[in-house]
């Protein structure tokens, strides 16, 4: 384009937005120009890392866990163009997860960063500051599973069979899979990780299940003309998503705890206080966001293939 047509279209632009052109150019001459630190807030996001002692591999497993954050924000982005599309092609569909599906590679061979780059001296140590805090409180993960997959799906195994889909969605929640992690089965009393998760975070979870109860990304395919439901690449999408997250990104996170929380001695429990091996490990909950897309037999072995 000219500099007289790149002109005329910003004017037309401000236009319709009722901003004087001249008034517009008038704040670029004005203004200083933008610069890689500013734009991307370096300094904001490195004053972002406050260790809670003076162990130096605790700064590590800080930064470890706001890069997994921001990843998961580029994740819940990529869905929404997706469950936020009122026209969806498979191929567009398979750009979006295989994108979503990147990420989750990166967050699968990133454990090795947290698994080979602290000190197990160390961070037995500095792991007591951080009772009752835990990855499991993780708002954007749980986020992810509301934004992926049917409610039906997230469901504590033992109560899939008997509970009512149609129930409200505050019924749900009590019974979602990660539940189990922090409740006394003796009493049935809420540990305090899930206290003080469900009161930071409830009302925003129950919002934003109802939000995507029609339009998640297991409603979104099934909405879809049946032709393009059986497209070859989208299912192989598909299927890479549902078992990088619930098999491979599981797993890595499972491994890595057994480094620092598993041995020979007695075991520990995770710092938010649950038996980290039942709840993490898929074959006890089987954790499949599409589980019309896999056999039998593949769901009867999830998380041992």
């Amino acid at each position: 384009m000219s500099k007289e047509e790149i002109l005329k279209a910003i004017e037309e632009k401000y236009e319709k937005l009722g901003v004087p052109l001249n008034a517009m150019l008038e704040g670029l001459l004005w203004s200083t120009p933008i610069t890689y630190w500013d734009y991307i807030q370096t300094d904001a996001l490195l004053g972002l890392q406050i260790p809670r002692t003076t162990e130096p591999d605790e700064m590590v497993f800080i930064m470890y866990h706001q890069v997994n954050e921001l990843l998961f924000k580029m994740v819940l982005w990529e869905i929404d163009q997706v469950a936020k599309s009122s026209e969806i092609t498979a191929e567009k569909f398979s750009k979006h997860l295989m994108r979503i599906s990147r990420y989750f590679d990166m967050l699968c061979s990133s454990f090795s960063v947290m698994a080979e780059g602290m000190d197990v001296e160390q961070y037995l140590k500095f792991r007591n500051t951080l009772t009752p805090a835990s990855g499991f409180q993780s708002a954007q993960y749980r986020k992810i599973e509301f934004a992926s997959t049917e409610l039906i799906n997230l469901i504590d195994a033992r109560f899939r069979d008997t509970i009512d889909r149609n129930s409200s969605f505050n019924n749900a929640y009590d019974h979602l899979y990660w539940q189990a992690a922090g409740v006394n089965h003796q009493t049935g009393e809420k540990s305090i990780l899930i206290k003080l998760f469900e009161k930071k975070y409830m009302g925003d979870f129950i919002d934003f299940m109802e939000d995507y109860n029609d339009c998640n990304l297991s409603k979104k395919f099934l909405q879809l003309p049946e032709d393009v439901q059986k497209n070859e690449e989208l299912i192989k999408a598909m299927r890479h998503y549902d078992y990088t997250v619930n098999v491979k990104w599981v797993m890595a996170h499972y491994n890595a705890a057994g480094k620092y929380l598993g041995g020979s001695e007695k075991e520990l429990e995770a710092t938010g206080g649950s038996s980290w091996r039942k709840y993490l490990h898929p074959k006890y909950q089987k954790r499949i966001f599409y589980p019309y897309l896999w056999s039998k037999e593949e769901i009867k072995n999830w998380g041992t293939f």
